[in-house]
């Protein structure tokens, strides 16, 4: 990702000033140098808040009192970009943003109001870093990439740049170093676009099948338990009469058979006969046998008028779609006057299209041709729901009736409620007994939902190969070792103890590993703060080597080092703090060493063609790094001149 930092501006709350602009230039080695507390160590926070941090770490007191606005002029493929946020006052941020975008943009002497929010500027920063909209990992830390988790591979402040624990900006917080384990593979390009889309594809599938898999697993459970009370089911049913106390089938095929055919009789030819019983018992069952008959009826028009209720409504939602469609195409029709003679655009040139107006035409056409007939057949469907649904009510009564007629006969007769209670078990009996043969059914005749298990299952099984988590983790790997690899031969041009001894970047804990001729030490566990700054040199230049060097990497070409030299400093005294008229040159073995970190990240930055680009924030003067080839100066704040200009303090 081309995105390179080309002015860091601050403008003043005092209107009479214009801004302070600092110069950087792109693809080189950029410093700004200086004695403490002039603002060196603000410029990351600056750049950091203008990114879109959620919090403003600008240093308080003098760079905020005195500033309004902060902003960096930033080049990119798409041109360059003035990005700005307000000071945020008493707050911990604002979402006050300014954006200009242009070939070259004009900075503005002042900045009125803002344009657009610190969330379009997020966005617009996740675009021109091609992240993905696809989720990496699961849990709490997964989500989607953002530009604000990659500035961890920007910015080495001076808290970060020589620690023994911490390898990246950010890492201090638990969320922050959680998201870059999961998104590392990503910015390694080990894990593509592509892969994530299967990811998701799969994970999404191994969720059906443990769905479908379960429902089958517990269908077949039930199994088990079923062919043991097969026989239950027969002797519940000889004592209702249902069956012949002869039938003792021994297989559980001929017992289903037997089932199976008291749950097809509608009326057993177990029950008592009409000519046994008293005639309000006669009476009790004609009454039995005309519910069944309107409970029927009443059925079939339930399920009728239901089914008309639903499409009722998918035609009024399909008449609303073609009524929108015919209002977009009715521009159609103004079109096709405009086509009969030629017109030509005053702005291009161009001319009406009649083709095109035409084709719109015929959509038009077909969309009226389509809302005329849904029109035409509502009045006739229409008048069938009303029918259906009065001939539902009718049934509904009538059904009362019955069933009122019913008890009030069930409760002048002991024996038509003993007749009454005898057909109601057995009716019982058939319902539950023909609820259980369909579950039994299912699970031993539920051809389709197996079907559906191994549909599912040959369908992960594709997308694991394709997906091959194997694989990415061997990318990832293999990455991480062509980094540690760049990121040696580095390492024998910097002040470390053990320079020719390989390393090893440890992703799962964001650390180096040196191996030894024994053992593997981690970061933490090697002393000196000059082995330290080292290693996290190395690592920051070896990991730009290697994404800027991929097709497309989503981490911005540009590294902020903030006060590298302390890891010398104050062992011998600094330029800036020794007596005036005293020797200023360092005789010991330091200024080499320091000397040789700006010669690597010249050297990297040289090599990389205009790719990538360095700036170095530190106290140590030209008498250290003087000299070096491809070296520019964008400030230096000594003798009065700060990142603040003096003349911003002096009251109007």
């Amino acid at each position: 990702m081309y995105f390179q930092l080309k002015e860091l501006i601050l403008w003043p709350r005092n209107p009479a000033f214009g801004p302070q602009r600092v110069r950087f230039q792109l693809g080189a080695l950029n410093v700004i140098t200086g004695v403490s507390r002039t603002g060196k160590s603000a410029v990351i926070p600056i750049i950091d808040y203008c990114l879109g941090s959620d919090r403003c770490a600008i240093p308080v007191t003098t760079i905020r009192d005195y500033c309004s606005w902060f902003g960096v002029l930033v080049a990119t493929d798409e041109g360059e970009k003035l990005i700005a946020r307000r000071e945020p006052g008493d707050q911990k941020s604002t979402g006050d943003a300014l954006l200009l975008e242009a070939a070259s943009v004009d900075v503005p002497a002042v900045i009125g109001e803002k344009n657009t929010t610190v969330d379009a500027i997020k966005h617009l920063l996740d675009r021109l870093a091609g992240l993905t909209d696809l989720d990496i990992g699961k849990g709490q830390f997964g989500g989607r990439p953002s530009f604000r988790d990659l500035v961890a591979f920007n910015f080495q402040p001076q808290n970060i740049i020589a620690n023994q624990n911490l390898l990246f900006y950010r890492t201090e917080t638990h969320e922050h170093r959680e998201k870059l384990r999961l998104i590392f593979p990503y910015v390694l390009d080990a894990l593509t676009v592509e892969t994530l889309a299967a990811q998701q594809q799969l994970a999404e599938l191994r969720l059906e099948l443990q769905r479908k898999q379960r429902e089958l697993e517990k269908l077949r459970a039930v199994s088990e338990r079923w062919v043991a009370e097969l026989r239950s089911w027969a002797a519940d049913a000889r004592e209702l009469g249902l069956l012949a106390r002869a039938d003792t089938p021994e297989t559980t095929e001929e017992l289903l058979r037997l089932l199976r055919g008291i749950a097809d009789v509608a009326e057993p030819d177990a029950r008592p006969s009409e000519d046994t019983v008293t005639d309000a018992v006669a009476e009790l069952v004609a009454l039995q046998r005309e519910e069944r008959t309107a409970m029927l009826e009443w059925t079939a028009l339930r399920s009728r008028f239901v089914e008309m209720s639903r499409l009722r409504d998918a035609a009024a939602a399909y008449s609303g779609s073609l009524t929108l469609q015919r209002e977009r195409l009715e521009v159609a029709s103004w079109l096709s006057t405009l086509a009969a003679e030629t017109h030509g655009c005053p702005v291009c040139g161009s001319t009406t299209s009649a083709p095109a107006v035409e084709e719109l035409l015929g959509a038009l056409r077909a969309v009226e041709d389509d809302a005329g007939a849904v029109s035409g057949a509502s009045p006739s469907f229409d008048r069938e729901f009303e029918r259906v649904r009065a001939s539902l009510r009718t049934v509904s009564e009538r059904l009362d009736g019955i069933r009122l007629r019913i008890r009030l006969l069930t409760r002048r007769s002991s024996e038509a409620r003993e007749r009454h209670d005898a057909m109601l078990s057995r009716q019982r009996f058939l319902g539950n007994l023909e609820q259980a043969l369909r579950s039994y059914d299912a699970v031993f005749d539920n051809r389709e939902l197996q079907e559906e298990v191994q549909d599912l299952a040959a369908r992960v099984q594709a997308l694991e190969a394709t997906v091959a988590e194997r694989q990415v983790r061997e990318k990832t790997r293999f990455a991480l070792q062509r980094v540690a690899a760049l990121a040696g031969q580095l390492l024998p041009k910097l002040d470390v103890e053990r320079p020719n001894d390989p390393i090893r970047i440890v992703d799962t804990d964001l650390t180096v590993a040196v191996t030894g001729k024994e053992r593997e030490d981690f970061l933490w566990e090697i002393g000196s703060a000059s082995n330290w700054l080292s290693y996290h040199m190395a690592v920051s230049l070896g990991l730009q080597q290697y994404v800027q060097g991929l097709p497309r990497s989503p981490v911005a070409s540009f590294l902020v080092y903030d006060q590298p030299s302390q890891a010398y400093f104050p062992k011998q005294l600094r330029a800036d703090q020794v007596p005036d008229g005293a020797d200023v040159t360092l005789k010991d073995e330091d200024q080499i060493a320091v000397r040789k970190l700006y010669e690597v990240v010249a050297q990297v930055v040289a090599e990389s063609g205009g790719k990538l680009q360095a700036l170095i924030l530190d106290h140590a003067a030209d008498s250290v790094w003087g000299g070096i080839a491809g070296l520019h100066i964008a400030a230096e704040w000594r003798d009065g001149i700060k990142l603040v200009p003096r003349e911003w303090l002096t009251p109007p």
